[in-house]
């Protein structure tokens, strides 16, 4: 699995992530309807001619990220094996950029056939698209400087600087649960989150551990590590668009990634340096049975 290198500017491309659930807008849709990929058949040697159209996010560093026309990141790398599995080769891959706020909407105007964007399986947008996986159980978390001993999870931050993007509601879900004399530092993106800690403005971010981790991956010098003590569960699931048929196989490829090392090495080479561990206890995470299409 090629490793992960993603200079630190990269890391002030990235837009104003949030745990908040995100719920379909208006966006454009395309005339496809299907729920297969894009004017596809078998070439006749176990193959799929044409292309499949994969929805990911563009700006999120050790997830999903593109730097030209180079795509990388964890999600890149699932989204890649699962569509070899289905018999697409990388380079009939057409990478889609998926605004969490516009998921649903793609899927069920046919603009992509599967989405591996952080998307959380929950119950609302389980009845408006399919899901299969999920191929990672995230969990809050905080990202600290790598010298920081006193904060070991968020019980620890009162009377700390808790850096968030504006609009998420992960920091305030600190100062409410765990740590009332929390100052919350608001700002637009993760990218300033970051500088703020490297320079002591913050004591610490939060949001998805993989998110954190892959941005410390991203800014490269070590500098950074994740706590490792997540209080949340968010299960990241693949979506499809209503009535897929094809979430038996996308479950039978992420199953075999699980099984040959190849998920464990992805983690691995998007998250290297920050101390960042998946919780043991959730991944790999057990896979959801098909809903009945």
């Amino acid at each position: 699995m090629k490793r992960t290198r993603v200079a630190f500017a990269a890391i002030a491309a990235v837009g104003a992530l949030t745990l908040a659930a995100c719920t379909a807008e208006p966006g454009d849709t395309g005339d496809d309807e299907t729920t297969g990929a894009e004017e596809t058949t078998d070439d006749g040697g176990g193959g799929q001619e044409g292309t499949i159209r994969i929805g990911i996010k563009f700006d999120q560093p050790g997830l999903g990220f593109q730097d030209g026309a180079e795509y990388t990141g964890f999600d890149v790398d699932v989204a890649t094996y699962v569509a070899e599995a289905l018999g697409y080769t990388a380079d009939q891959i057409e990478w889609v950029e998926t605004p969490s706020a516009n998921r649903e909407t793609m899927l069920e105007g046919g603009q992509v056939d599967m989405i591996f964007a952080t998307y959380s399986i929950t119950d609302t947008r389980d009845e408006v698209v399919d899901f299969a996986g999920p191929y990672f159980v995230a969990g809050q978390d905080l990202l600290v400087r790598a010298d920081e001993t006193d904060i070991t999870g968020p019980d620890d931050l009162n009377g700390k600087n808790l850096c968030s993007v504006a609009g998420s509601t992960s920091a305030q879900r600190i100062q409410d649960d765990f740590a009332d004399q929390v100052q919350l530092i608001e700002q637009p993106g993760y990218s300033e989150c970051i500088q703020y800690l490297l320079g002591g403005q913050v004591d610490a971010i939060t949001t998805d551990d993989i998110i954190l981790a892959g941005l410390a991956a991203a800014e490269g010098s070590g500098a950074m590590v994740v706590v490792g003590n997540p209080f949340s569960e968010e299960n990241y699931g693949v979506g499809l668009p209503p009535g897929s048929d094809q979430c038996e196989p996308i479950n039978e490829a992420i199953q075999a990634m699980f099984d040959d090392g190849s998920w464990e090495a992805a983690i691995e080479a998007n998250t290297e340096g920050t101390g960042f561990t998946p919780n043991a206890d959730l991944n790999p995470p057990e896979l959801r049975e098909c809903a009945a299409s």
